[in-house]
């Protein structure tokens, strides 16, 4: 892969990234409620499910998932139920004041991290349909793959640390148990709205 066609790609990577969707509402639900550290566990669950989807494209996968409607319907009804079923939680969890998770919490958010990727189609289909426009098919692959999973990786986890920060100005909400309810369904409806577009979008063409 030559320097012109990385920079092409990582243009694009940026683009993905910053583009607002269930990933950046985890990261700075996260980061709000339980700080930059827990955070961090969540966008790497998410950089777990980026490396999974672009396996998926290598190894041929994220074709049939273009072609098929109806595999493209199943993963799409699965992810918008896992969202709407995290923002269901969200909303109705106890208001208690927490500002640091136990182990057995942060494995959960990296397992919310993981699954809120890798149930989403569109993101596959993303993947499937742009990264085959940066691979030279006469340049050894391996090395491409690692250099496009490196580049998505890296410009996701800065841009959703972007994110988790900007959401650690929340934290003055955390000794206010009004407060910390309003918090809690702002961020639930969030995954609530992102889970339902999700349901309701089409496959993209």
């Amino acid at each position: 892969m030559s320097f012109n066609i990385w920079v092409g790609f990582l243009a694009a990577a940026i683009m993905i990234a910053v583009s607002p969707g269930p990933g950046a509402v985890i990261s700075m639900s996260s980061a709000a409620r339980h700080g930059f550290g827990a955070a961090l566990v969540a966008i790497l669950g998410l950089q777990a499910a980026i490396l999974a989807h672009l396996a998926i494209v290598a190894i041929g996968f994220g074709a049939l998932l273009i072609a098929s409607e109806t595999a493209f319907s199943l993963v799409k009804l699965i992810g918008a139920s896992y969202l709407i079923w995290l923002g269901i939680q969200k909303w109705r969890a106890p208001v208690v004041v927490e500002r640091a998770l136990p182990l057995t919490g942060t494995k959960n958010l990296f397992v919310q991290g993981l699954l809120v990727n890798l149930t989403n189609p569109k993101a596959i289909i993303f993947i499937g349909a742009l990264v085959p426009q940066f691979v030279v098919l006469n340049q050894p692959l391996l090395q491409q793959y690692l250099i496009i999973a490196a580049t998505l990786c890296i410009t996701d986890i800065v841009v959703m640390s972007g994110y988790a920060l900007l959401a650690r100005r929340l934290n003055k909400w955390l000794h206010d148990p009004h407060k910390i309810r309003v918090q809690n369904r702002v961020f639930g409806g969030l995954f609530i709205s992102a889970g339902a577009l999700l349901a309701v979008s089409a496959r993209p063409s």
